[in-house]
């Protein structure tokens, strides 16, 4: 028999003990450096100040393709995920693959960090796919590991705790749309270009596209756009329940970052910690049936009764007043 203790330990959600661990962490060899308006200078787009994070990894590596950037001021609790693979067009190479899942495991254990947004620095590009180049140097076993490290990315872009944005201001086909599907949310510009079009290459989405498209879009949707290799627009995207928000692009050509910033920013005065079982529930919830659907809906909603947040949430109620959550 599946009992609450059983199914909460078997998720990990909680310890055996039943008590809430939450971890804040900063990333291991991390240099903050404070007062850093923008990587584009003081025109840049940010509002108010950021903290760049320097890691061991760039500090060994010349060329960064992957760089995490905490927001500041009141954006705080917002954290970016900057790609910015030059030559390739942020193409899912080997060191692109290992500076991506060096942020995320960073990330993942650093509750300070409220919500992630995931945007390109390149201008008309998110993300080109698979890095076909180097693919064309590996054999078969050499091939198959490698997208099963690009799908066990994926799983861990997917697993993170904190609600993930990502922003497409451009290009994101293939791998680069797997990569955007593994995050909660998605805003998109009406300019940009996106679709699994791996079956026009003699392949298939590898990075679970072939299982999160279809629950973005629906079955039929998304065997049309596989099969077909369709390619379709912010616009339409929009349309087919692809990305939540499409906006038109601006001269800057950073209109799906801003707004995805600004649906951060909608999320940022929430609970955090209801924010992220609310995201566990649904995440864990959506793949088993409603009746175990409903008992992790109760293990995650007695995650939060306990909280500090809970009580702040229920006194601002009262007193007619803003709450002020502070993720305990």
């Amino acid at each position: 028999m599946l009992t609450l203790r059983s199914l909460a330990a078997h998720l990990s959600l909680i310890p055996a003990s039943g008590n809430m661990i939450m971890h804040r962490l900063s990333a291991p060899g991390s240099i903050h450096r404070p007062g850093v308006t923008s990587l584009f200078g003081s025109n840049g787009p940010l509002l108010g100040q950021a903290v760049t994070l320097s890691r061991q990894l760039h500090r060994e590596t010349p060329d960064v393709e992957v760089d995490l950037r905490q927001l500041d001021g009141e954006d705080s609790g917002i954290a970016e995920v900057l790609m910015c693979r030059q030559k390739a067009r942020n193409a899912l190479g080997n060191v692109f693959v290992s500076q991506m899942r060096e942020i995320v495991a960073c990330v993942s254990c650093d509750a300070a960090v409220r919500v992630l947004v995931f945007r390109s620095l390149l201008p008309g590009v998110f993300c080109a796919g698979a890095d076909l180049k180097e693919r064309a140097q590996m054999n078969n076993t050499q091939s198959d590991l490698f997208v099963h490290g690009l799908r066990s990315l994926m799983m861990e872009i997917a697993s993170l705790p904190m609600p993930t944005v990502a922003a497409l201001d451009g290009v994101a086909l293939g791998g680069g749309l797997e990569l955007a599907l593994a995050c909660d949310l998605r805003t998109a510009a009406y300019s940009a270009q996106m679709g699994l079009i791996e079956t026009t290459r003699g392949l298939l989405p590898g990075a679970g596209g072939s299982q999160r498209l279809p629950r973005a879009v629906g079955v039929a949707v998304a065997k049309e756009m596989i099969f077909t290799g369709l390619r379709v627009g912010g616009q339409r995207a929009e349309e087919l329940g692809l990305v939540n928000r499409a906006v038109p692009q601006n001269q800057t050509g950073d209109a799906a970052y801003r707004e995805a910033v600004s649906l951060a920013r909608e999320i940022l005065p929430q609970a955090p910690i209801a924010v992220r079982m609310a995201k566990e529930a649904m995440n864990r919830g959506i793949e088993v049936d409603s009746t175990t659907g409903m008992a992790i809906e109760r293990m995650c909603y007695a995650q939060v009764i306990p909280t500090r947040d809970r009580q702040e949430g229920m006194a601002a109620f009262i007193e007619k007043r803003p709450p002020h959550y502070t993720g305990e």
